[in-house]
């Protein structure tokens, strides 16, 4: 084993610092703040949070725990289940933490993912004790070379009183030099973020902290978990149908290139099917800005399609992830990896002109996108990314499946039971029944084309019918308080939003 890592650790001086996950689990204290390496499954630390769990069962002990987004490997589940994590941020999707939290068990806060690692800076989250971060390997100086995601761990790692890095063996050394470690200088007097393109390399290729912060290193050798992105179907190749239409007209307008502007696109297998859609598109040379690296995002770049792709981690299936990693060298030069919230910035992406396309669990008649909730009370997902984008992008997509449950449920209701995003941050709402542009339309205007374009035929009597009803009691954006949410509450009542 000493053969194995040595190379990996390059800075002699921390050899001897090598422990078992045990050991170093064994660091962490009742209360702690843990910030943890993590975002959507990629490039979390892996050995010390199941160690840490495995000693909760035997002597209970909580900790807040801060990443950069979901953690793979059913981190969350299984740090749950032996009752760690007390209070989550700022992003979680597992099933067993989302019962614990819906139940008031965990404390959970749900942050615009850019802005976590700017209120610990600012001392508006309690400071990090103990960063634990993933990485494959210790340069010659002390610096942390990350694996398959940046997200937090940056600034964990520097604002953290003490450090436990994890080498992973299974990581491949190939990712060295794929990463571009830049933080922001700090208020008052902030510089601008010197990212002008998506292909902007402006920091290290590691993150630089003081060796002797290094507390402990662990070896570990297992691997990211696999996404489960699905093949596209006839719902969301029609979803991407009605947005290539959509930009085509852009383009032929003169609004955008043929290039159009760098792309964003959410998790998940809808965005990631939609963004797909792009392949057979007339589209080319495109760039993305990104959080998420998908399958699709490497489909496009073997189709000719996509020149340069910048994100935050790179989550593959698992066929994908063995297909990039064998020929890794062909796409090197056309990926970096940032912070998350370099690659979220406000300031970076309405900079950058981006498209944003994300998910939406259901949107109303007027506009207002719930990305996060299910029948405006339980936490389904965390708000992630979608947020940064949506408020700052250059044109604001938001898509959806119209109806779930074998069509018991509208996606498109006259309420949303939830809001994270006002319709004056969204531009344009996608289902596979057709696309509604709200740019520039006044409330009225706009519930007539969702209603038309977007609903179900199955829904759009009854979103009519509310719609004309509400118009008669007036406003500027009518509604029947008494009925709004009364499909939400049907649902809840019956299983269904179809009337009794």
């Amino acid at each position: 084993m000493a053969e194995d890592y040595h190379d990996r650790i390059r800075h002699k001086g921390l050899r001897d610092r090598v422990v078992s996950a045990d050991q170093a689990a064994g660091m962490i204290e009742d209360g702690m703040v843990l910030g943890m390496s993590g975002f959507t499954r990629a490039g979390e630390a892996k050995a010390v949070p199941l160690a840490l769990a495995e000693r909760a069962r035997r002597e209970p002990l909580k900790v807040t725990l801060m990443t950069g987004a979901s953690l793979g490997n059913d981190l969350d589940k299984t740090l749950a289940e032996a009752h760690v994590t007390a209070r989550r941020i700022p992003f979680m999707s597992d099933p067993s933490l989302r019962r614990a939290i819906n139940a008031g068990e965990v404390m959970y806060i749900d942050q615009h993912l850019s802005e976590t690692v700017e209120q610990l800076r600012t001392g508006q989250l309690p400071p990090v004790d103990l960063a634990i971060v993933e990485a494959v390997a210790i340069t010659e100086t002390g610096g942390i070379v990350p694996t398959t995601s940046v997200g937090n761990s940056a600034s964990f790692a520097i604002l953290a009183k003490k450090v436990i890095v994890e080498i992973n063996l299974n990581q491949s050394e190939q990712l060295e030099g794929l990463h571009d470690i830049y933080i922001p200088t700090y208020w008052p007097v902030r510089t601008p973020i010197p990212v002008v393109t998506p292909e902007s390399r402006v920091g290290f290729p590691f993150i630089s902290i003081p060796p002797e912060k290094i507390a402990a290193i662990v070896i570990s050798t297992k691997l990211d978990s696999s996404s489960t992105v699905t093949e596209p179907d006839a719902e969301t190749r029609s979803i991407a149908g009605h947005l290539t239409e959509f930009l085509k007209g852009e383009v032929a307008r003169g609004r955008m290139p043929s290039s159009l502007h760098p792309l964003q696109a959410g998790i998940g297998s809808i965005a990631n099917a939609v963004l797909h859609g792009f392949i057979d598109s007339p589209f080319h040379d495109l760039t993305m800005y990104s959080e998420v690296l998908q399958d699709s995002t490497f489909d496009l770049m073997d189709a000719g399609k996509m020149v340069f792709a910048s994100g935050s981690s790179i989550t593959l299936s698992e066929a994908k992830y063995r297909d990039v990693m064998e020929r890794f060298h062909d796409y090197k030069r056309k990926l970096v990896l940032r912070p998350q919230e370099i690659s979220n910035h406000p300031e970076v992406v309405r900079r950058l002109g981006l498209i944003a396309i994300n998910t939406a669990l259901e949107f109303d008649i007027y506009g207002n996108v719930n990305s996060t909730h299910v029948m405006g009370t339980n936490m389904m997902n965390g708000i992630g990314g979608s947020g940064d984008f949506a408020r700052n992008s250059y044109l604001s997509v938001f898509v959806s499946k119209s109806t779930a449950k074998a069509g018991g449920i509208s996606s498109v209701v006259p309420m949303v039971s939830h809001v994270d995003h006002t319709e004056h941050d969204v531009d344009i709402l996608v289902t596979e029944h057709g696309l509604a542009d709200l740019r520039g339309l006044a409330p009225r205007e706009r519930a007539k084309l969702v209603i038309a374009h977007c609903a179900s035929p199955d829904w759009r009597d009854q979103l009519q019918d509310y719609h004309d009803r509400a118009l008669l009691r007036g406003g500027h954006t009518p509604h029947l308080l008494e009925e709004a949410l009364s499909w939400h509450d049907r649902l809840r009542r019956t299983g269904t939003m179809k009337p009794e």
